[in-house]
């Protein structure tokens, strides 16, 4: 079915088994320079899912480079612990590589026992919040080496290619941008002067390696920061690497500084492919195209349009290992989603913790988290056909468990139907076409439109019981909450009721903010809409912006705290504020409603009180555990579970990786 994306692809004499490429991704699964356990059983599980390329890293080529990527290969030592991981991967079918890293200005001084990072020139970095020192010529030399070195060393264990990091602002990149690259040597300047440094290192490393040894680079196909590199200037730098000896590109979008979004859901699925067909046409090599490319039809199109030559599946395979066998086997609709939330991953990393996935429970925990067949089978009764009760369902019958669903409502997923509804976040209900293949693949019976009491568990008396009941909203104790023009942020989002012109959110928190979106963008232009507009040049781009991001309502938020959103992933934040920014949302910190009567907002701010009036007021207050079964069925002598919503209001994770624990153990 998928032709393209199937059919292997040679690089530099070395033959890769189809188009699918896993890249780089910090994971943080080891402080010691080395590989361990853990790494090995992340990888192993993605070369055994049949992806073609595994590549391990980023792996720093020195001390001061590194920054905080933990591994290394600035030492021998090292060698062996990355061989070890080669072997597991070619072991599965696929081609081990590895990527070489240096961050340059990105380099964060706490993390090199506060040295000073050194870049091009003493630029103050955003990102680190640090102004490094500029390179001197020995500095230069030194690192062209360190990479060199550190490619002979990945020779040496086993990788069958090496990619050097060209993009995301490190150190590559802050020599070819005109804003981080202020020398007046051989390096700065002029467009052949600034790609001198990553030209002489890709010239040594293959001086270094051999011709027939494949070489790529990661490049950033616009760096989408004002005044750096932009994609008019990326395809001559491509060719410049092609010509200095690199086999394939690897096409990405823009800087960790950029206000662009790179990984979430507000980037459009496979929406920075444009990038790559960009380069491809400049070079005659290999190219490889990235970033939020999801589903094997998309990747397959990719490949067909001659968008690129091969598809980088990143967080996609955290979150589903076995995405390629699973689509070659025409299998597509059982692939476990990545939904571009970042929490499991790029948040993770952002707290310094390890990388995990809110929908795949056993990613980072691949050799802990197995699911093992059981030799005295349960009949498992689960109440609730939310997240957590369809992951509890599914794990228990790979277990070889009898499960049975029983849900309230007239259709599965829960809160998942409301998460989904602001704007950007429709890409949730993958989850929901997930859990009904899996249902109908393990041909799990499901009772929709039951309501389950005391009498039908005794009648059914299940061997095990699993409570997954939810959550219900939240009604907070302030006047005026039982009034007409009052819903809380589940009516609004669920069933999108007609709003006022003017809407006071009460509540600040990610669902408050989201809920916000959601009201501001109603009645705005659609993506046709503006299409068409841009199109036959309707409307001035003033006009046109204005009916972009001002629709039918204005919002006005009421968050207690002195900072609104605290709740949301710190790597999602920003851009959930500046959409609430576009769409004109006032938000009111430090502010304290008492009221909410006839529309009558009336709230508290540093000791004084004020009065707004709105025609219609929304409760994101947040939620509480529904826990009606959990008291009564203490009196069975039934063995049950709680899980989800119905224990303590959580996120996705918590309903994920709580649903697989519960069955697991059972």
């Amino acid at each position: 079915m998928y032709t393209h994306l199937f059919s292997p692809i040679t690089i530099n004499g070395l033959e890769i088994r189809n188009r699918i490429a896993y890249p780089s991704l910090g994971l943080l699964y080891s402080y010691d320079t080395r590989l361990n356990d853990k790494y090995y059983h992340f990888y192993d599980e993605i070369a055994r899912g049949g992806a073609g390329i595994v590549t391990v890293g980023p792996v720093g080529v020195d001390f001061i480079g590194a920054g905080f990527v933990p591994l290394s290969l600035a030492q021998d030592e090292s060698i062996a612990s990355f061989a070890k991981a080669t072997r597991m991967i070619r072991s599965r079918g696929a081609s081990p590589w590895i990527q070489l890293f240096h961050g340059g200005a990105y380099t964060h001084p706490f993390l090199i026992n506060n040295e000073i990072p050194m870049a091009p020139s003493a630029v103050f970095s955003k990102y680190s919040k640090a102004t490094p020192r500029q390179m001197s010529l020995e500095d230069i030399q030194g690192v062209q080496t360190a990479f060199a070195d550190a490619a002979v060393r990945a020779k040496e264990a086993g990788f069958e290619g090496v990619e050097i990091i060209g993009s995301a602002g490190y150190l590559i990149t802050q020599f070819l941008s005109p804003l981080t690259n202020l020398r007046q040597d051989e390096y700065g300047g002029s467009f052949e002067n600034r790609v001198r440094f990553p030209r002489q290192i890709i010239e040594m490393v293959r001086d270094r390696v051999g011709q027939n040894f494949p070489l790529g680079v990661r490049m950033a196909g616009n760096d989408f920061v004002p005044g750096s590199t932009g994609d008019e200037i990326t395809p001559e730098i491509a060719k410049v690497y092609e010509k200095a000896g690199v086999d394939v590109l690897n096409v990405t979008g823009g800087w960790h500084e950029s206000k662009v979004p790179q990984l979430p859901m507000e980037l459009p699925r496979s929406g920075f492919s444009f990038l790559a067909m960009n380069i491809r046409q400049a070079v005659t090599i290999p190219v490889m195209a990235s970033n939020r490319i999801t589903t094997p039809g998309q990747a397959e199109k990719i490949l067909q349009d001659g968008q690129a030559d091969m598809v980088n599946l990143g967080r996609v395979l955290i979150a589903d290992p076995f995405w390629p066998a699973k689509a070659k086997a025409n299998r597509a609709q059982e692939i476990r989603p990545c939904v571009a939330c970042s929490q499991g991953c790029t948040d993770e990393l952002f707290n310094g913790r390890p990388v995990s996935c809110i929908g795949n429970a056993r990613a980072g925990f691949e050799g802990e988290r197995i699911i093992e067949k059981t030799t005295s089978p349960k009949q498992v009764m689960i109440v609730g056909a939310g997240v957590a009760g369809l992951e509890a369902a599914i794990t228990a019958k790979q277990a070889g468990h009898r499960v049975e669903i029983y849900e309230k409502k007239g259709e599965i997923g829960g809160q998942i139907w409301i998460a989904a509804a602001p704007p950007h976040k429709q890409e949730l209900l993958e989850f929901i076409r997930y859990y009904r293949a899996m249902v109908a693949k393990y041909e799990i019976p499901i009772h929709l439109n039951s309501c389950v009491d005391l009498a039908m568990i005794q009648k059914i008396n299940p061997d095990h019981l699993i409570i997954a009941q939810g959550a219900a909203p939240l009604i907070p104790p302030i006047e005026g909450t039982d009034d007409k023009s009052v819903h809380s942020s589940w009516e609004v989002l669920g069933s999108n009721p007609c709003l006022g012109k003017q809407v006071a959110i009460i509540g600040g928190g990610a669902v408050g903010l989201e809920t916000a979106h959601f009201a501001a963008k109603k009645g705005t232009l659609s993506p046709e809409m503006l299409h068409f507009l841009m199109t036959y040049e309707a409307l001035e781009m003033e006009r046109i912006k204005h009916y972009m991001f001002s629709g039918a309502s204005r919002v006005t938020v009421f968050e207690m705290l002195e900072k609104a959103g605290q709740d949301v992933g710190k790597s999602t934040r920003w851009i959930l504020m500046n959409n609430l920014a576009r769409y004109g949302v006032k938000i009111n910190s430090s502010s304290k409603v008492v009221s909410i009567k006839e529309g009558l907002v009336t709230y508290e701010r540093e000791g004084e009180r004020f009065q707004e009036q709105f025609d219609t007021v929304v409760l994101a207050s947040g939620s509480r555990p529904v826990q009606t079964l959990e008291g009564q069925v203490k009196e069975l002598d039934i063995p049950y579970s709680v899980i989800g919503d119905c224990v303590r209001p959580g996120k996705i994770n918590d309903a994920v990786h709580g649903g697989f624990l519960t069955a697991v153990s059972l």
